[in-house]
């Protein structure tokens, strides 16, 4: 089989390459909520913001795309409710719900889910479309986060967007690059 036949074939996501299993599916789960929060505990503070650069988001949406529409949702889920139960695994070794970028992780939860649905789609299958991808996980995550930032915080909304997007841009460039060389390569390794 040609590297282009499996490159651009939609359908499958990356965790599909292994045998399917339910063993499988709740090990990917667990897993991708592990290293989400994981992830997470890579933070560097920006100063005048509540919310740290994290590798969260880029996580977040590597689970999403590796996993599809429904794992990465569920991996994401767990994320969330085991942050919310007392697990300090949110940015900086918090948890709970009532962080002011607790709204991220509610944008996480439905970034992975659209960022799966268009892996499946072969949203990850070349570099231009995984950064497209990327770039709409993303602006997922700060369409939810920056709203509940400004409500957690009392900040004007041009405030947030201030404090928690601007901020993070360039470092998501960088995670969206990342992505751009991991997904593809990944699926030419498979082909292989």
């Amino acid at each position: 089989m040609s590297t282009a036949a499996v490159s651009t074939r939609p359908g499958k996501v990356l965790a599909e390459l292994l045998p399917a299993s339910r063993t499988r599916d709740i090990a990917l789960v667990l897993g991708g909520a592990a290293l989400t929060g994981i992830a997470a505990q890579i933070a560097v503070p920006v100063p005048g913001s509540p919310v740290p650069v994290t590798g969260q988001t880029f996580a977040a949406l590597l689970v999403g795309t590796a996993l599809g529409a429904r794992r990465g949702f569920l991996s994401l889920a767990v994320y969330a409710l085991v942050g919310m139960a007392g697990m300090p695994w949110f940015a900086q070794g918090t948890s709970g719900a009532s962080s002011a970028s607790f709204g991220y992780v509610i944008g996480m939860l439905l970034a992975s889910t659209v960022v799966g649905a268009l892996a499946r789609r072969g949203g990850d299958r070349s570099v231009l479309r995984t950064a497209g991808t990327m770039v709409l996980g993303s602006a997922i995550i700060y369409a939810v986060g920056v709203p509940y930032l400004a409500a957690a915080t009392g900040m004007t909304f041009t405030q947030a967007v201030a404090a928690g997007l601007t901020p993070f841009l360039i470092g998501d460039a960088v995670k969206a690059a990342l992505a751009m060389g991991v997904l593809p390569t990944a699926w030419k390794f498979a082909n292989k």
